[in-house]
């Protein structure tokens, strides 16, 4: 049996997902652990697991053994950097400081191929 979820981190729709859900499941998107404590429908929105037979799990972010472990079917918004951007916008606006310009160049650096960002780098360490 298949179905279709939400990865808990990103957001991103997992396809194909096999019933039960094995403890190596990962998001395609962003390598999460998806057999987690905040993937399960038994985990509530204080952060805590509410099926009392079940072990306390240290990381709620890490793939788990869990044998009450059911997949949530709820719907997981997609959240990337932007709200962490948006939080540092915000702090250098209260501060008078200036916005961290360094996302966009690290965008356009994560574009460049292996020799093409080393060639930056030289680039930049000799001046020219």
């Amino acid at each position: 049996m298949t179905d279709s979820f939400s990865c808990w981190k990103c957001g991103e729709t997992l396809q194909n997902v096999i019933l039960p859900m094995s403890r190596r499941e990962e998001c395609h998107a962003c390598s999460a652990d998806q057999h987690v404590c905040k993937m399960c429908k038994h985990f509530d929105h204080r952060e805590r697991c509410e099926e009392d037979r079940a072990e306390t799990v240290s990381d709620t972010e890490k793939a788990n053994f869990c044998d009450y472990f059911a997949p949530s079917g709820k719907v997981f918004t997609k959240t990337g950097n932007h709200k962490a951007e948006q939080a540092k916008a915000q702090l250098a606006a209260l501060f008078g400081d200036e916005p961290d310009e360094k996302s966009d160049a690290d965008d356009q650096e994560k574009q460049l191929t292996p020799a093409e960002l080393a060639e930056k780098k030289l680039r930049d360490m000799l001046g020219g």
